[in-house]
């Protein structure tokens, strides 16, 4: 296979997973996503985690895991009243919120409007939580965030980065 085929195959990927590079083999289509892209990627990496690890700690109490619920006991009381769905949910949330970060780091279209659709409705849940809880600290911050990456992520230099067609 010729080295421009492999290159265009792996197009979109960080550093060009795939492929072998030297130190200066770097194109500007490597580093053309805006940095802000990369900070929403982050994020979503870590609630990916976040959403694991709490998936994991619902179905398999007794754990480790259990020392986060100090920080939310309400929350903990509400989803073990739901039994082990919530546990599933929370994982396949993770994976769902992992797939739209990997998405967004190879610059993929698709993941670009999840993420808006992550953030949408985070923010509204927020906004809601706020609304029946007034706690401004969880709730308000909360919304504060969603609405700065919505805020970002809608940035005509971040739309025109995921607008150029996939190669």
């Amino acid at each position: 296979m010729r080295r421009d085929r492999v290159k265009n195959q792996f197009h979109g990927y960080p550093f060009g997973i795939g492929e072998r590079r030297g130190v200066g083999d770097f194109s500007a289509d490597d580093m053309a996503k805006p940095i802000p892209v990369a900070i929403v990627a982050a994020f979503l990496w870590i609630a990916m985690l976040i959403g694991l690890a709490v998936g994991v700690a619902l179905l398999f109490p007794g754990t480790f895991l259990d020392r986060m619920w100090v920080y939310n006991r309400p929350a903990h009381a509400a989803f073990q009243t739901v039994g082990k769905t919530s546990g599933v949910g929370f994982l396949v949330l993770g994976l769902i919120v992992g797939v739209t970060a990997g998405g967004l780091s190879c610059g993929r279209r698709w993941a670009w409007w999840l993420a808006i659709l992550i953030f949408a409705l985070n923010g509204i849940g927020d906004l809601f939580g706020l609304l029946a809880t007034r706690d401004l600290l969880r709730s308000g911050s909360g919304l504060v965030v969603a609405i700065g990456f919505l805020v970002v992520l809608l940035r005509r230099n971040v739309r025109a980065s995921f607008d150029q067609p996939a190669q």
